[in-house]
């Protein structure tokens, strides 16, 4: 009986040794669950990304119309600065109610260029080449953002050009054009190749802004980035456009003219641009670049609802074929997921 007790008394003190087998499924659950927290946590990032990209680009699609009929009481120059210094206004005033954040000199300075990107040589040049050209000629040229975008995209950030990426841009592409040359009928003005030009050099200033400067949006907010480049912009702009809004005959302006100027500012301007510096944080530049072919679906849908556009099945395949296009976009693979590939490897 006591030999039985001493073994026993050994027995208790002896230090098990630990099961491989509960080690690795306790280790394995833990990871699991880490990586099911990090994939919600993506997921709900990126479905705020595309909304707000979808958002802003609702807006800029309701532009061309209301801009376009904008344009026909006010000179280019004179819209553009009311959008650069409204704008600027707007995002002073939220500024204040919102954390302040220090913008160091270089980061000023960067945010200076960006803003001749994004703002001055991109929706500045824009508004020119409207006044210009026709809205069909200037919805084509829209449809080169994703291209350029991917071209820049690889250049500057090392982006991979996969199958996935150019499948997605070539559908998206065609969505959009068969839905403006199936509109085409409606339209009666007449193109021009500076008009054109413009609306090109808007586009690829863009995108360079959308990859070059992605780094700022990872840094500061989108009010505090907004702020000081709306600032900057009207800065370039009023000294240019003093004469033509000194001449403007105020008298004679409609209430509709001002309402579609209001809705520049405010619309395609401001909410538009504080939606874009959002999504530019969260999605990667092609697939922001891919929302601008929403841009004729929207001033498509707006034709239809003022009565002056009609629906039909060319419009119904063209609208499935964007959607296709950001679809696939959205699946291809980033550059971080292909060192991810590597590493595991």
């Amino acid at each position: 009986m006591a030999s039985k007790l001493i073994k026993f008394r050994k027995y208790k003190n002896k230090k098990l040794p630990l099961q491989p087998f509960s080690l690795f499924r306790c280790y394995s659950i833990k990871k699991i669950y880490r990586k099911l927290n990090l994939i919600n946590m993506n997921n709900s990032k990126n479905l705020h990304g595309h909304l707000f990209a979808l958002t802003a680009n609702i807006m800029w699609g309701l532009m061309a119309p209301i801009g376009k009929s904008a344009l026909q009481e006010f000179s280019a120059l004179s819209v553009t600065t009311f959008r650069m210094v409204g704008a600027a206004a707007a995002f002073w005033l939220l500024s204040i109610f919102c954390k302040q954040e220090h913008v160091n000199h270089r980061d000023m300075l960067k945010i200076f260029f960006a803003s001749l990107f994004a703002l001055v040589f991109n929706q500045g040049v824009f508004i020119f080449g409207l006044s210009m050209t026709s809205p069909i000629d200037a919805s084509i040229v829209t449809t080169t953002l994703p291209i350029v975008t991917m071209i820049v995209a690889a250049i500057y950030l090392k982006e991979p050009i996969t199958n996935k990426k150019v499948l997605g841009i070539f559908v998206g592409a065609m969505g959009a054009l068969i839905l403006i040359i199936s509109s085409q009928a409606g339209n009666n003005g007449n193109g021009s190749l500076i008009g054109d030009l413009l609306c090109l050099v808007a586009q690829i200033s863009f995108s360079i802004y959308l990859t070059v400067f992605k780094g700022l949006s990872q840094q500061y907010s989108a009010v505090t980035i907004n702020k000081w480049m709306f600032v900057y912009a009207s800065m370039c702009y009023i000294p240019f456009s003093y004469y033509d809004i000194s001449t403007i005959q105020w008298a004679s302006i409609s209430t509709i003219a001002i309402v579609q100027v209001l809705y520049v500012v405010l619309g395609g301007s401001f909410l538009a641009y504080l939606c874009i510096m959002t999504a530019q944080k969260l999605l990667r530049p092609t697939v922001v670049s891919m929302y601008n072919y929403m841009q004729p679906i929207v001033a498509t849908i707006a034709a239809i609802i003022m009565g002056i556009g009609s629906f039909g099945w060319q419009k119904g395949v063209a609208i499935v074929l964007v959607f296709l296009g950001v679809y696939i976009v959205t699946k291809s693979k980033s550059k971080a997921d292909f060192e991810k590939i590597g590493k595991e490897l």
